[in-house]
C-alpha cells in the first residue's frame, strides 16, 4: 500500500553505511517508522528530504515491519536550527516530547502544526528560546488531554491578585494564601499566570504572541517544564542535554513585541 503524506522527521538512526531509519510525524497517521535506504549517500534523491527536522512530502510503501521511503520532496529544512547548539538542543527536546506523547488522529495534526511553528520561530530567531520551550510544553501537553485547571484557586475561587501556585501533579491552581495553608510556595507571579492562561486557552495562531520580562519568563518556564514532565511521568534524555548547553539561568528572555502575528509554517 502506498501513502503520500507530508511529514516531519523527528528522529534518524543510521543503519549500515548509507541507510537510515526515520521516525516521522504525519498529520493523519501520527507517528510512522520508515526505512530510507541509501539516503545518507550525497547523490541519493532521498538525501535532502530525509534529514533530521526536514519537513517533506513523503511517498511511503508499507512493509512487513515498517514503511519504506520511496520519495521525499523537501518543503522546509529549518536550516537556522543548526546555527546554535542551544537551538538544536531545544529542537531535539521538542521532538522527543512529541514522540513521547505519541499523537494520533486530530491530535497528530494539531501537534504537527505546533511543532512546525515552533521550529520556524526557533530557526528564524523570532522568539526567545525560553518562550518557545514554555509554549510548546504547555500547549502540547494540553492538546494531549492534560489541560490544567487555570480558571481560579481550587480552594477559594480567587481568580487573580498576588502570586499563585500551579500544582504540577493535580494540574490546578492555589492562590498565595491557600498555597501557604497547604505548605506550598507560590511558583507564579501575576504576569506568568496571565501568560500560562494565554498559552493554554488562546487560539492556535496567537499562542506565541505575548511578551514577558526575564523573571516572569523563568517562572513560566520552570512551571511548564515541571508540569509537562509530571504528566508524562518519564524522563527525557534530550532535556538533560538541553540543560547542559543552556542553563536555565541563561534563559533570560527579553520582551518581544506580540501585537502582530508572525508568519508560521502551516500544515
Amino acid at each position: 500500500m502506498q501513502i503520500v503524506t507530508p511529514a516531519l522527521v523527528l528522529r534518524e538512526v543510521k543503519v549500515g553505511e548509507a541507510d537510515r531509519i526515520l521516525l516521522l510525524l504525519t498529520p493523519e497517521q501520527g507517528l510512522i517508522s520508515a526505512s530510507a535506504k541509501g539516503s545518507l549517500r550525497l547523490k541519493s534523491r532521498l538525501f535532502s528530504g530525509c534529514g533530521l527536522f526536514c519537513y517533506s512530502e513523503f511517498t511511503l510503501y508499507e512493509g512487513r515491519t515498517m514503511y519504506r521511503v520511496d520519495e521525499a520532496q523537501v518543503k522546509n529544512t529549518f536550516f537556522g536550527l543548526r546555527e546554535s547548539v542551544e537551538g538544536m538542543a531545544l529542537a531535539m527536546y521538542l521532538a522527543e516530547l512529541t514522540a513521547a506523547l505519541a499523537p494520533t488522529g486530530k491530535e497528530a495534526q494539531v501537534l504537527l502544526r505546533l511543532l512546525l511553528n515552533s521550529l520556524y520561530l526557533l530557526s528564524e530567531n523570532k522568539r526567545p528560546l525560553g518562550q518557545i520551550k514554555a509554549v510548546f510544553e504547555l500547549r502540547a501537553i494540553s492538546e494531549a488531554g492534560y489541560l490544567p485547571q487555570l480558571l481560579c484557586c481550587r480552594e477559594c475561587g480567587k481568580y487573580e491578585g498576588g502570586p499563585f501556585y500551579l500544582d504540577p501533579e493535580e494540574g490546578s491552581l492555589l492562590c498565595g494564601d491557600c498555597a501557604a495553608k497547604a505548605g506550598r510556595t507560590p511558583n507564579l507571579d501575576p504576569a506568568s499566570l496571565t501568560a500560562l492562561r494565554h498559552i493554554a486557552l488562546v487560539e492556535d495562531k496567537r499562542v506565541f504572541n505575548f511578551s514577558l520580562a526575564g523573571a516572569s519568563m523563568r517562572k513560566l518556564g520552570r512551571v511548564t517544564e515541571r508540569y509537562a514532565l509530571c504528566q508524562l511521568d518519564k524522563p527525557l534524555k534530550s532535556l538533560d542535554f538541553l540543560r547542559s548547553v543552556w542553563p536555565q539561568e541563561a534563559a533570560k528572555a527579553s520582551p518581544v513585541p506580540g501585537a502582530e502575528a508572525e508568519k508560521t509554517t502551516q500544515v
